[in-house]
Order: structure tokens, then C-alpha cells, then sequence
């Protein structure tokens, strides 16, 4: 079935705005994670999140039938397996190092819908999945080792795909409010278990409750809400490749919040990466390759 181009373009202007939630918490954390766990923070920010959605429309949970339930548990537990495996994997590695590492995804995406769901990628797709790659390694690495935090982040990279892969094949047609509380009530549980051992820590003072609430409602309930829908409308290859814009947005509101110098391999990483957007969404828009909705080209 096709879809409209004007609903195609909502997703993706959707997508987008939530990577600019997700590159805003970068700022917003920093400080936040230097006075408590990492674990412990997203266990109380994910539980928050949860918790609002449910109170927000307390009846939404009622509507889904045992096979979403199902489905909800397995892309909340890739989600939480994916933060585990990146949290653990920085402990070992640089920032800049995990930032590129688990943008990765954007390549693993078309590699798995290609493997699993024999989805036919074309070759604007790949092009587009290289030039992103390359403006991510241009806005990130600063030299590069492989080791057990690299490994690791290599892990959370290819979990990440999976997410999007499933979430895509599964959103399709399904209530993507109740589908997204699924999800974060698994990754509360999970980043709950991996706190538990040292005892969970609430945020110990204002800025890092005011980072809690902000990252809980605009980066977690309503940007998964949006994630969500969108991947019910386009292809998970192009929404891999729409959010390789976190890191242009975290490197945007660290110069505009942050007071961090914008440099040159800022600039042309973050030029990269929204060349590649417009390879992929927006050159073909009347072409074969731009009119196929979900199903890539």
C-alpha cells in the first residue's frame, strides 16, 4: 500500500525533532550523572516517563492484546539491553569513541532488514547509509583501539538496529502510545536490576531532578511515543539513518547551552550527516525509491 508523501514527511520531520530531544540531553546529563549512577539515573528517568504515560491515559494498557504485550517486552528489552551495553561500554571507552560506535547502527539496520526480512536495499539507501557513516566518524573519532569497551558498544550498535528493525515490522497498524509504555516499563525494569546491586539513588538535588523530569517527558515518553509512530510509516533503514541526527543536535546545543567551541569537523561531520538525510528522503521524494513507504527500494 502506498502512503501519501505528505504522511511520509510528518514521520520524518517527527524523527527528526525527537533526535533533537535526544542530542539535548547530552547537556542536560552531563552534570546530572557526575552526582549519581548512571543506571540509577536512567532507572528513575525511564520509571518517571512510564509512570506519566500511564497517568496521562491510565485505561491505554487495556486495549492491547497478548501479542503485543509480547512484542512490547522484546523491543523494551532490546531498548534496556542496548543501554546496558553502552553504559558499560563507555566506562571503557572515550565519549567520542561510543558516540561513533553506536551509530553504527545506521549501517547494521539495512544489513539486518536485509538478512532477516529479505528487504531489497537500494542504492540510494547504501549511499546514503555511507555518507552517514562518514560524517558520524568525522564528528566523533579522535583515534581508535578495539577493546572490551568497544566491543561492547559495538553490541549496544547492533541491538539498537534490531529495535529498529522490529519496531518498525511491528508498529505497523498497533496503538503506539500503549506499545510505547511496554517498552519503557521493560527498560525500567532492566535498568532497575543493573542499579539494584549498590541500591538505587534518587537524584540528590534540584538541577538533577529538573534533568530527570526534562529527559523523562521530552526524551523518553515523548519521544519514544514519536518514534514509535513514525517507524509505522517509514522504512527502518531510512529512520536509522533520520536519527544519526543525534549527535549533530548534541553538538549544536553544546556550542548554543554548553559554551563549546563549534569546530570545522563539527561542521562537516554534522554537513554529512544531513547530506545523507537528503540522499535518502527528500532526492527521491518523486522518484520509485522515494514513493515506496515502508518497504525499501
Amino acid at each position: 500500500m502506498r502512503l501519501k508523501p505528505d504522511k511520509q514527511f510528518i514521520a520524518i520531520v517527527s524523527l527528526v525533532l525527537v533526535t533533537g530531544a535526544w542530542g539535548l540531553t547530552f547537556v542536560t546529563v552531563k552534570d546530572a550523572i557526575a552526582r549519581m549512577p548512571v543506571m540509577d539515573f536512567l532507572a528513575v528517568r525511564f520509571a518517571l516517563a512510564t509512570a506519566l504515560m500511564i497517568i496521562i491515559r491510565p485505561l491505554v494498557l487495556t486495549k492491547l492484546s497478548l501479542g503485543d504485550w509480547k512484542r512490547g517486552a522484546v523491543l523494551g528489552f532490546l531498548l534496556g539491553a542496548g543501554y546496558v551495553a553502552q553504559t558499560f561500554g563507555l566506562a571503557h571507552t572515550s565519549a567520542a569513541v561510543s558516540g561513533f560506535i553506536t551509530g553504527m547502527f545506521v549501517v547494521f539496520t539495512p544489513i539486518i532488514a536485509g538478512l532477516f526480512l529479505r528487504r531489497k536495499v537500494g542504492r540510494i539507501a547504501w549511499a546514503g547509509v555511507g555518507v552517514a557513516t562518514v560524517g558520524l566518524a568525522i564528528l566523533s573519532l579522535r583515534g581508535f583501539s578495539i577493546g572490551g569497551g568497544e566491543l561492547l558498544t559495538l553490541l549496544c550498535a547492533l541491538i539498537y538496529a534490531v529495535h529498529i528493525v522490529a519496531l518498525g515490522e511491528w508498529s505497523a497498524g498497533r496503538n503506539p502510545y500503549a506499545l510505547a509504555v511496554v517498552q519503557l516499563a521493560v527498560v525500567t525494569l532492566i535498568c532497575g536490576a543493573a542499579a539494584l546491586p549498590g541500591g538505587i539513588m534518587l537524584p540528590p538535588d534540584g538541577p538533577a531532578w529538573t534533568a530527570i523530569l526534562v529527559t523523562a517527558v521530552f526524551a523518553t515518553a515523548f519521544a519514544f511515543v514519536i518514534q514509535t509512530w513514525a517507524q509505522s510509516i517509514i522504512s527502518p533503514t531510512r529512520a536509522a539513518i533520520v536519527m544519526t541526527m543525534e549527535p549533530v543536535f548534541a553538538g549544536v546545543f553544546a556550542v548554543l547551552l554548553g559554551g563549546e567551541h563549534l569546530g570545522v569537523r563539527t561542521v562537516l561531520g554534522g554537513a554529512l550527516v544531513l547530506a545523507a538525510m537528503y540522499l535518502v528522503e527528500l532526492g527521491p521524494r518523486h522518484a520509485r525509491e522515494g514513493a515506496l513507504g515502508r518497504l525499501e527500494a
